[in-house]
């Protein structure tokens, strides 16, 4: 009796109250994501929003060594897709801190000033993390009708024993139904060749019952990019050269015989000779003289 006499008396606070109700029930849709508000976005998915990047941690192309032939492919290959032509799905894989990722990052600044200076529509990065690789099919609907081309970029991407999300990544990147859009093109920076450990592939060898289908199961997502990019570690003079060109490109005005002693010396403390390490020993020596890096 009390509610019947509420309603009639307050017949617009009940309709309020019912709209509310579900409006929570069923919240309204996102908005639609503004991708003239950057160049580069970092993909989340909960809640569905594409956060604008304004400055991206890079580093000149020019001052990417010891990967001439790779960053070579790479700019023909994103210069095609930018212009609308054909150009494949790219797999960066091999030594740790080669500047595969940096490579990526790198090609995008260059192509896009280009690009854009020759009337085609907007080029833009967009990282996805690799524990979202599964919600890639929702990130690409954002992206299908947009006329904007997109760079959907993964670092460190692999898999390990008893992940299945590769084979969601399979089919959106060749297999699906609807397939990749006509706009996105898909790079990856791995450690792995084949995006999969070792022993995985090897227990999938020793236990199943068809060893070749399991292994061909497991291997044929790295088929999926028509583009595969080797990066290995540099040589000494390689690794010195990525030294001395960072030198010269920030002005650290120090002696050459002394920057290449401890160059050396800091390349043997880490074990390793790679872009990586020459970065870790170019900021040492920035901050040893007091003189700052602006990167980006």
């Amino acid at each position: 009796m009390a509610d019947t006499k509420i309603t009639q008396e307050n017949p617009n606070a009940t309709l309020i109250r019912i709209a509310e109700a579900l409006e929570r029930l069923s919240p309204p849709a996102p908005p639609q994501p503004d991708f003239g508000a950057a160049e580069a976005f970092v993909w989340r998915p909960d809640p569905e929003s594409f956060v604008p990047v304004h400055k991206v941690n890079r580093v000149p192309l020019d001052l990417l060594k010891g990967i001439d032939r790779s960053a070579a492919q790479l700019v023909a290959n994103t210069e095609r897709f930018a212009a609308g032509l054909p150009a494949n799905n790219a797999l960066l894989w091999g030594a740790r801190g080669m500047g595969k990722s940096s490579l990526v990052k790198a090609c995008h600044a260059e192509v896009a000033q280009t690009s854009a200076k020759q009337g085609h529509p907007g080029l833009k990065l967009v990282e996805i993390h690799r524990e979202d690789i599964e919600t890639l099919p929702r990130c690409l609907q954002h992206m299908r009708h947009s006329p904007c081309r997109f760079i959907v970029f993964c670092d460190d991407l692999s898999f390990d024993r008893d992940d299945t999300s590769y084979k969601s990544l399979k089919a959106v990147l060749e297999g699906g139904i609807e397939g990749r859009p006509d706009n996105v093109i898909f790079y990856a920076t791995s450690n792995r060749r084949h995006l999969m450990p070792r022993d995985m592939i090897e227990n999938e060898r020793s236990t199943a019952i068809n060893p070749s289908e399991a292994v061909e199961e497991k291997v044929s997502l790295s088929d999926r990019f028509g583009l595969w990019l080797g990066f290995h570690n540099a040589s000494q003079d390689q690794y010195l050269e990525m030294v001395r060109c960072y030198a010269e490109h920030f002005g650290l005005d120090h002696d050459p015989d002394e920057v290449r002693r401890e160059a050396l010396e800091w390349s043997m403390t880490r074990g390793a000779r790679s872009g990586r390490v020459a970065w870790q020993y170019i900021q040492d020596l920035a901050g040893r003289i007091g003189h700052g890096l602006e990167v980006g």
